[in-house]
């Protein structure tokens, strides 16, 4: 894959950074926590991050408006 610039690790990083908050969210007591619309490959790192946390996550909606939501194991 072509990452022009480092833009793909940047947002790799970032995106990391955005399922640590929900992840905090998720163990610090909310049900579920919803992100905002992101295309497949953002997907993918933030349910990375997520299970690597022992949590679960899903994607819900169509796209071009696929979300993730993150929530406890089992839940």
């Amino acid at each position: 894959m072509l990452d022009v610039a480092g833009f793909r690790a940047a947002r790799r990083t970032e995106l990391v950074a955005i399922a640590e908050s929900a992840i905090e969210k998720v163990k610090g007591g909310e049900r579920s926590v919803s992100l905002d619309a992101m295309t497949p490959f953002e997907r993918k790192v933030v349910h990375d991050a997520v299970a690597a946390a022992g949590l679960e996550s899903s994607s819900d909606g169509t796209e071009p408006h696929r979300y993730v939501v993150v929530h406890a194991a089992g839940e």
